[in-house]
């Protein structure tokens, strides 16, 4: 049977229609697997700046809380020196009590500030002699004594936390 004009027209319709749909589908295919891409470079773009965030947000973190220390061990180290005045003070002698109160008060309310703040004194009176926290300004010999054992203090020292702010001025034993 011959097919008429009508149906070869039509199937050769058909056809082309059938090509281009496959074309325009192939087409949609490659636009949707470049879009997939560029969503994925997004993505990882994105986690990217967020762990860049991250790091920032902990650097900043790290650095404000070092400049914290930094300025209050200045301020505790400034201190120091009136703490130590006011401790020469309190063991004076003096005949005014009502002063001698007052001065001791002071110096309490001082050494609790410190406290607060994480500040505490050196260990150092009988104690071994360390160069980490103790600086020997002198040395005797004494069978008596330990060996490096601190016998006198002549300043005492503070530490905050882990960081030595004054060294004690000592005098060391054998």
């Amino acid at each position: 049977m011959a097919k008429s004009k009508a149906e070869e027209t039509l199937e050769t319709k058909e056809q082309v229609d059938s090509k281009e749909a496959e074309a325009y589908i192939k087409k949609l295919n490659e636009d949707l697997e470049a879009q997939k891409k560029l969503a994925d470079e997004y993505c990882d773009g994105l986690k990217r700046n967020m762990a860049e965030f991250d790091n920032y947000k902990k650097r900043m973190n790290k650095e404000k809380e070092t400049l914290y220390s930094s300025t209050l061990s200045s301020v505790i180290s400034e201190m120091l020196p009136i703490i130590d005045n006011f401790e020469k003070a309190k063991d004076a002698e003096c005949s005014d009590e009502t002063y001698k109160t007052g001065i001791s008060m002071i110096y309490t309310q001082l050494i609790e500030m410190l406290k607060k703040q994480g500040v505490e004194k050196i260990p150092d009176l009988g104690e071994t002699f360390d160069p980490d926290i103790h600086e020997a300004v002198m040395s005797i010999e004494d069978e008596t004594k330990g060996e490096k054992e601190i016998v006198e203090v002549f300043r005492t020292g503070y530490r905050m936390k882990d960081k030595v702010v004054r060294h004690s001025l000592v005098k060391v034993a054998n």
